[in-house]
């Protein structure tokens, strides 16, 4: 945390609500990525992000200035989304237009690319759906908010060797899940060169999926 937001957050503790609506509008993203991971659903996601927010203005006065801002807010955000996770009687993956599902590229791609990558972010998302919240969450907060060991055990309430662990198994229930998809996939129309598609899906396919293949 910059002293930028190290002033908000003294601010705010002292009933500025201007100074937390600027922690807001710096941590909203970050905040909604995380839910919509282990949500999977956008509207869900958005619920959980301003709820998220809302219990850490209110709990303000618990904070601990010694653990970063992000990380306390991240803990707050992540143990809601698995109360609402614990609540669900079936598991719904959203495909709907969203940030998290955004271009990364820019510069307006071809169309055809533009779909094989949303498609391939919408294959993760179900890989992830398919983690437990205890596995889903390290791996969410490692490779997406690019949390140290260290804050991701404070966001979680575990220790540094129980994060390692879970990671450690998060990826080899990946790699198992994606070499099961992988065994249904219907192989490809036979060409004289490789498929443009298949090129293309390869290059759009996120880190997550690379993780999954690296652990096989």
């Amino acid at each position: 945390m910059n002293e930028q937001e190290q002033i908000w957050v003294q601010q705010a503790r002292r009933g500025d609500r201007s100074a937390f609506s600027r922690l807001v509008e710096a941590y909203q993203r970050p905040v909604f990525n995380l839910t919509y991971r282990m949500l999977g659903s956008v509207e869900e996601a958005e619920d959980a992000a301003q709820e998220a927010f809302l219990r850490a203005y209110s709990r303000l006065g618990q904070y601990d200035p010694e653990m970063k801002f992000s990380t306390w807010l991240f803990s707050i955000a992540n143990h809601y989304c698995i109360d609402r996770l614990r609540k669900r009687r079936t598991t719904q993956i959203s495909i709907d237009d969203n940030p998290v599902l955004e271009n990364l590229e820019g510069a307006d791609p071809r169309p055809e690319r533009h779909a094989l990558q949303q498609e391939a972010r919408i294959e993760v998302q179900g890989m992830l759906e398919r983690l437990t919240p205890e596995y889903r969450t390290p791996l969410v907060l490692r490779y997406w908010e690019d949390l140290s060991y260290e804050e991701i055990a404070a966001s979680m309430n575990v220790t540094v060797a129980t994060v390692k662990s879970r990671l450690f198994r998060a990826r080899q229930q990946l790699a198992a899940i994606y070499k099961e998809q992988e065994s249904v996939t219907p192989p490809p129309m036979p060409r004289t060169a490789a498929p443009v598609h298949q090129v293309e899906r390869s290059h759009a396919r996120p880190m997550m999926l690379r993780l999954a293949t690296a652990a096989l």
